[in-house]
Parts: structure tokens; sequence; C-alpha cells
């Protein structure tokens, strides 16, 4: 990588770099890209040759490559070139009571779930501190534009969140102290890296975890998940079992529901078992499409007869709504290698 972006240095990094300026000069930064999130030239409250110099030594990490908007403008999706070329996705999503964005960890991912459109991409590398709070710091002033504040950030874009331990969490502290956004409305995901879940586990932030399951038997989900051959559905139970215990708090279990493959009877009775026992919510994501899986999603009926078995075996489940289908911005779906346009209205 090239020298730091704007927001890969923290509160100290700043400070020595403003050390030949008044104490108070730290503050007005900090309150201009974080409380602010304005451009330096833009923080009006400290002096003009300042602010060039700012502008200079305090380059941005993410520079616009495309954009997709949902028809109803509900849903964002931003592709990023950094400065090395990479690129990577972002999708902002406006609910009725909330708005969350869902940023990317790395470029690419290196866990090759078959069905997801990232693992197929495979991986380039991990991304830096400022590579992901700007991601936050740029949906943020999108939502602006709508007078909505961003009130949850999920780690479940491009990328294994977990794989990039150090980064993740650092970006964990900055949104909750620089930014302002509680812990428990930061989720972090995972398709099972059981020593970052055990670090996790011990983590001083409540944050929420969320597993990606999506088989609970090793046979199918060695085909589905890879890294499972290496962490074991007995392995990863047990380490949620111990972050449940070390943290008390509750787990969410993803599973992107696949006709004719995790949508059976006793799909639903293994996983109930498992959610029963942890105390976990189980979300249910019918499959988005991707190029390279040719699997689609159930029909309607079978995904309700699926949540309504699990409910009968005591588990507690949702459906989640699909958000940015339409745009390839849903889950799954995020692969920076394709260009992305706004759908055609009708």
């Amino acid at each position: 990588m090239n020298s730091p972006t704007r927001y890969d240095l923290d509160r100290a990094a700043l400070g020595a770099m403003l050390a030949d300026q008044p104490s108070y000069r730290l503050d007005q930064l900090w309150s201009g890209l974080y409380e602010h999130r304005l451009e330096p030239v833009d923080i009006s409250n400290l002096p003009t040759a300042l602010r060039s110099r700012l502008t200079e030594e305090l380059p941005t990490a993410l520079e616009p490559a495309a954009e997709s908007t949902s028809e109803n403008g509900d849903t964002v999706k931003w592709l990023w070139t950094l400065a090395d070329g990479t690129q990577i996705e972002t999708v902002l999503m406006h609910y009725p009571d909330r708005s969350t964005v869902c940023i990317s960890t790395q470029a690419g991912c290196a866990m090759a779930c078959g069905f997801c459109a990232t693992g197929q991409a495979g991986f380039e590398r991990h991304l830096t501190v400022g590579e992901i709070v700007e991601q936050v710091i740029r949906a943020q002033r999108r939502a602006d534009e709508r007078n909505r504040r961003i009130s949850n950030v999920v780690f479940m874009g491009m990328g294994e969140p977990l794989a990039n331990y150090d980064a993740t969490w650092a970006t964990v502290e900055r949104l909750h102290g620089a930014f302002g956004l509680s812990a428990r409305h930061l989720t972090v995901s995972t398709v099972g890296v059981v020593p970052g879940i055990k670090r996790l586990a011990t983590a001083p932030l409540p944050v929420k975890l969320a597993v990606s399951l999506h088989a609970a038997n090793n046979t199918l989900r060695d085909e589905l998940v890879p890294l499972n051959k290496r962490y074991p559905i007995e392995v990863l139970v047990d380490a949620c079992r111990e972050y449940l215990e070390a943290s008390g708090r509750r787990i969410s279990f993803e599973w992107a529901l696949i006709d004719g493959v995790n949508d059976r009877p006793s799909d639903a009775e293994e996983l109930a078992e498992i959610a029963f026992d942890l105390h976990a919510h189980v979300n249910l994501i019918p499959l988005n499409p991707t190029p390279g899986f040719l699997a689609q999603g159930p029909p309607a009926a079978r995904v309700a007869a699926f949540r309504d078995e699990l409910a009968r075996r005591g588990a507690n489940v949702t459906v989640r709504r699909n958000r940015g289908t339409s745009i390839d911005a849903a889950c799954g779906q995020l692969r920076a290698n394709v260009a992305v346009a706004a759908p055609t209205r009708r």
C-alpha cells in the first residue's frame, strides 16, 4: 500500500501530524472528518493554508467508478477504485425505521463459497482501516441528502471480516468512538473463522455476530462452504458456544436457502437443533442469483414451509427481505470486477 489515506490515521496519529499546530486544531479536524463528514478543504474553522496541506497529506481512499440505484431509490450500490486499482463495492439501504450500510473488508474473498459472487471472483487483498471506514463516511454523506442517519453497519460486503480481524476491529472502534454508532448496531459476519470468533468473544465492545452457516451437517457444508473442511460444524458450534458464554450476545445464523439443496425437512431439523441449543436467531435468505452458480432460491411456498418447520422446532427465525437484487446489490451478489449501471425504469 502507499501512504496512509484520510481515515487510516487514528486520533493520536492525526495529532502527531498537527504537532506544529495549536492543540485545539486536532478537535476541529476530528470533528470535521467524522461529525460533519467534510473534506479537509471544507473544514472552515481551520486556516486556509492548513486545509490545503491536509488535502494533500490526507488523500481519499475511494474513487467513484460506478453507481447503481434501485428504482425506488432506497438502495444504492457503489463501485469504488482504490489507489492501487483494486475495486470494491458498498451498499446503502434505507428502510422505514433505519438506514443500513453494508461494507467490504477485503477486495474479493478467499473463502470460495460457490453460491457467492465475491467468492467466485477470488481474493485480491485485505482492506485497510481507512478504506473500510471511508465506505461508511461516503454512505452517510449520501444519506444526509435524505436527512437520514446511518443507524446500522453490517460487515457483510466483499470479503471475510474475521480473516482481516485487526482492520475490522479497528474499524469497529472507530465507528463506535468517532462516528458515534452503538456497538450493538454493528454486525460482524463470518463463514466460520473460528480463531476470529474466539477473539471476538472477549472483545470489549458488544458487537453482533452473524455466522453464515448455510448447512448444518459436514457433508453438505463442505460443499457449500469450503472453510468447513478446516473448521467443521462441531468445532464451529463449540466456538459459537464459547462466544455466547463469554459475551452473552445472541448469535445470528445466516442461511442462504438453495432450491433442492438445503431447504429439505432434514435440513430444518439439523438447523433447528443447533439454533435452539445456542439460543440463536436464524435469518433465512432465499438465494440471490449469481453468474457462477446455476441453482436458485426456492419458491415462496417452500421458503415459508422451511421457516414454519424451524419455528415448530423452537427456533427463532425470520425471512430476510432481499434488497437490491435488481442492481446486484443483495446478499452474495457483490462482485467488483463487473461494471454496474442503474436499472432501466419501466
